[in-house]
Protein backbone atom coordinates (compact mmCIF):
# COMPACT_ATOMS: atom_id res chain seq x y z
CA UNK A 1 0.00 0.00 0.00
CA UNK A 2 1.39 2.94 -0.88
CA UNK A 3 1.07 5.08 2.64
CA UNK A 4 3.44 8.11 3.55
CA UNK A 5 3.38 11.87 4.93
CA UNK A 6 4.61 14.69 2.79
CA UNK A 7 6.34 17.89 5.09
CA UNK A 8 7.05 21.03 3.77
CA UNK A 9 8.38 23.94 6.03
CA UNK A 10 8.80 27.52 5.27
CA UNK A 11 11.23 29.93 7.29
CA UNK A 12 11.11 33.12 8.83
CA UNK A 13 15.26 33.40 7.93
CA UNK A 14 18.14 31.76 6.98
CA UNK A 15 17.87 29.81 10.49
CA UNK A 16 16.87 26.34 10.32
CA UNK A 17 14.96 27.06 13.99
CA UNK A 18 12.87 29.66 12.41
CA UNK A 19 9.58 27.93 10.67
CA UNK A 20 7.26 29.74 10.18
CA UNK A 21 4.66 27.59 8.35
CA UNK A 22 4.26 23.56 7.66
CA UNK A 23 1.94 21.62 5.96
CA UNK A 24 1.90 18.05 5.61
CA UNK A 25 -0.13 15.92 3.40
CA UNK A 26 -1.14 12.81 4.59
CA UNK A 27 -1.50 9.61 1.65
CA UNK A 28 -3.06 6.14 2.52
CA UNK A 29 -3.46 3.36 -0.54
CA UNK A 30 -2.40 5.93 -3.40
CA UNK A 31 -4.69 8.65 -2.12
CA UNK A 32 -4.50 11.74 -0.60
CA UNK A 33 -6.97 12.01 2.47
CA UNK A 34 -5.69 14.49 4.58
CA UNK A 35 -4.19 17.68 4.53
CA UNK A 36 -2.88 19.95 7.42
CA UNK A 37 -1.47 23.60 7.19
CA UNK A 38 -0.85 26.49 10.53
CA UNK A 39 1.42 29.59 10.23
CA UNK A 40 3.84 29.19 12.85
CA UNK A 41 5.55 31.99 15.34
CA UNK A 42 9.10 31.46 15.23
CA UNK A 43 11.16 31.75 18.20
CA UNK A 44 13.25 34.80 17.31
CA UNK A 45 10.82 37.49 15.28
CA UNK A 46 12.98 37.82 12.56
CA UNK A 47 12.33 37.99 9.19
CA UNK A 48 14.66 37.94 6.10
CA UNK A 49 13.60 40.12 3.24
CA UNK A 50 14.82 37.72 0.96
CA UNK A 51 12.93 34.80 2.62
CA UNK A 52 9.68 36.85 2.34
CA UNK A 53 9.68 37.32 -1.10
CA UNK A 54 10.05 34.02 -1.52
CA UNK A 55 7.52 33.28 0.66
CA UNK A 56 5.17 36.17 1.39
CA UNK A 57 5.00 35.49 5.10
CA UNK A 58 5.58 38.55 6.84
CA UNK A 59 6.08 39.10 10.97
CA UNK A 60 2.81 40.59 11.51
CA UNK A 61 1.14 37.80 10.14
CA UNK A 62 2.54 35.36 12.92
CA UNK A 63 2.57 37.52 15.85
CA UNK A 64 -1.12 35.73 17.01
CA UNK A 65 -0.01 32.11 15.40
CA UNK A 66 1.38 29.26 17.97
CA UNK A 67 4.87 28.23 18.87
CA UNK A 68 6.24 25.04 17.25
CA UNK A 69 6.52 23.22 20.81
CA UNK A 70 2.52 23.38 21.23
CA UNK A 71 1.77 21.83 18.13
CA UNK A 72 4.13 19.31 18.27
CA UNK A 73 2.09 16.43 19.97
CA UNK A 74 -1.19 16.88 17.29
CA UNK A 75 2.03 17.07 14.26
CA UNK A 76 3.17 13.58 15.49
CA UNK A 77 0.15 11.64 16.86
CA UNK A 78 -2.00 13.03 13.61
CA UNK A 79 0.05 13.13 11.08
CA UNK A 80 3.51 11.24 11.83
CA UNK A 81 3.32 8.84 13.63
CA UNK A 82 3.67 5.29 12.11
CA UNK A 83 4.47 6.68 8.59
CA UNK A 84 7.50 7.25 5.98
CA UNK A 85 8.01 10.98 5.85
CA UNK A 86 8.64 12.74 2.24
CA UNK A 87 9.66 16.15 1.12
CA UNK A 88 11.49 18.07 -1.92
CA UNK A 89 14.72 18.61 -0.87
CA UNK A 90 14.46 16.61 2.33
CA UNK A 91 17.81 17.97 3.96
CA UNK A 92 16.33 21.16 4.23
CA UNK A 93 12.74 20.42 5.75
CA UNK A 94 14.06 17.44 8.13
CA UNK A 95 17.17 19.97 8.65
CA UNK A 96 14.48 22.68 9.74
CA UNK A 97 12.22 19.86 12.25
CA UNK A 98 15.38 18.67 13.92
CA UNK A 99 16.33 22.26 14.60
CA UNK A 100 13.29 23.48 15.52
CA UNK A 101 12.84 20.39 18.11
CA UNK A 102 16.32 20.96 19.55
CA UNK A 103 15.35 24.50 19.80
CA UNK A 104 12.27 23.32 22.67
CA UNK A 105 14.13 20.46 24.10
CA UNK A 106 11.89 17.83 22.32
CA UNK A 107 13.48 14.40 21.76
CA UNK A 108 13.54 13.77 18.17
CA UNK A 109 10.98 10.96 16.58
CA UNK A 110 11.69 7.30 15.42
CA UNK A 111 10.74 8.02 11.81
CA UNK A 112 12.33 7.40 8.39
CA UNK A 113 12.54 9.58 5.56
CA UNK A 114 12.93 9.85 1.63
CA UNK A 115 13.45 12.79 -0.42
CA UNK A 116 11.54 13.41 -3.69
CA UNK A 117 14.12 15.05 -5.58
CA UNK A 118 16.49 12.61 -5.58
CA UNK A 119 13.12 10.36 -6.59
CA UNK A 120 12.47 12.18 -9.53
CA UNK A 121 16.09 12.31 -10.60
CA UNK A 122 15.67 8.70 -10.57
CA UNK A 123 12.71 8.30 -12.70
CA UNK A 124 12.76 11.68 -14.90
CA UNK A 125 16.44 12.04 -15.40
CA UNK A 126 16.00 13.53 -18.56
CA UNK A 127 14.87 16.82 -16.94
CA UNK A 128 16.28 20.02 -17.31
CA UNK A 129 16.11 20.07 -13.72
CA UNK A 130 14.28 18.81 -10.69
CA UNK A 131 13.12 21.76 -8.62
CA UNK A 132 9.75 21.43 -7.28
CA UNK A 133 8.10 23.94 -9.88
CA UNK A 134 10.03 22.48 -12.91
CA UNK A 135 9.05 18.91 -11.89
CA UNK A 136 5.13 19.71 -10.97
CA UNK A 137 5.08 21.66 -14.57
CA UNK A 138 6.19 18.51 -16.29
CA UNK A 139 3.33 16.51 -14.54
CA UNK A 140 0.55 18.83 -15.17
CA UNK A 141 0.59 20.28 -11.15
CA UNK A 142 -0.36 23.64 -10.86
CA UNK A 143 0.44 25.18 -7.52
CA UNK A 144 1.50 28.07 -6.19
CA UNK A 145 5.24 27.36 -5.16
CA UNK A 146 6.30 28.48 -1.78
CA UNK A 147 2.96 27.79 -0.84
CA UNK A 148 3.48 25.11 1.91
CA UNK A 149 0.39 23.11 1.43
CA UNK A 150 0.69 23.48 -2.27
CA UNK A 151 4.26 22.12 -2.08
CA UNK A 152 3.43 19.23 0.34
CA UNK A 153 0.47 18.89 -2.01
CA UNK A 154 2.72 18.41 -5.25
CA UNK A 155 5.49 16.48 -3.16
CA UNK A 156 3.00 13.68 -2.95
CA UNK A 157 1.88 13.57 -6.42
CA UNK A 158 5.48 12.83 -7.75
CA UNK A 159 5.61 10.07 -5.33
CA UNK A 160 2.22 8.65 -6.35
CA UNK A 161 3.08 9.40 -10.15
CA UNK A 162 6.39 7.82 -9.41
CA UNK A 163 5.13 4.77 -8.18
CA UNK A 164 2.56 4.34 -11.38
CA UNK A 165 5.63 4.32 -13.48
CA UNK A 166 7.33 1.61 -11.72
CA UNK A 167 4.78 -0.46 -11.00
CA UNK A 168 5.77 -0.12 -7.06
CA UNK A 169 2.91 -1.54 -4.53
CA UNK A 170 4.07 0.56 -1.65
CA UNK A 171 6.67 3.56 -0.78
CA UNK A 172 8.97 1.22 -0.02
CA UNK A 173 9.23 -1.11 -3.30
CA UNK A 174 9.29 2.28 -4.99
CA UNK A 175 12.38 3.59 -2.85
CA UNK A 176 13.88 -0.24 -3.91
CA UNK A 177 12.83 0.11 -7.26
CA UNK A 178 14.61 3.11 -7.68
CA UNK A 179 18.02 3.09 -5.42
CA UNK A 180 16.67 5.89 -3.48
CA UNK A 181 17.56 5.78 0.29
CA UNK A 182 15.06 5.40 3.12
CA UNK A 183 16.86 7.35 5.95
CA UNK A 184 16.29 7.49 9.46
CA UNK A 185 15.31 10.62 11.10
CA UNK A 186 17.57 9.76 14.11
CA UNK A 187 20.55 9.22 12.42
CA UNK A 188 23.68 7.26 13.97
CA UNK A 189 25.59 10.88 14.80
CA UNK A 190 22.50 11.97 17.09
CA UNK A 191 21.19 8.72 18.43
CA UNK A 192 23.25 8.79 22.14
CA UNK A 193 22.60 12.27 21.96
CA UNK A 194 18.52 11.89 22.09
CA UNK A 195 18.88 8.69 24.12
CA UNK A 196 20.19 10.54 26.73
CA UNK A 197 17.41 13.76 25.82
CA UNK A 198 14.63 10.77 26.41
CA UNK A 199 16.05 9.50 29.85
CA UNK A 200 14.33 10.34 32.88
CA UNK A 201 15.13 13.50 34.93
CA UNK A 202 17.11 13.06 38.18
CA UNK A 203 15.13 13.54 41.25
CA UNK A 204 16.68 17.02 42.86
CA UNK A 205 18.97 16.48 45.65
CA UNK A 206 17.56 17.90 48.91
CA UNK A 207 19.43 19.34 51.57
CA UNK A 208 17.90 19.60 55.17
CA UNK A 209 20.62 21.77 56.36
Amino acid sequence: MLNFAAIDFETANKFKNSACSLAIVTVEDGQIVKKAYSLIKPPFMSFDPECIEIHGIQMEDVLNEPTFDTLWDRIYENHLKGKIVIAHNAKFDIGVLRATLDHYKIPWPELDYACTVKLSRKVWPDLVNHRLNTIGSYLGVEFKHHYALDDAETCTKIAIEAAKLKGATSLEDLLRKTGVPLEPFIDDKNRAAQEELRKPAEPEQLSFF
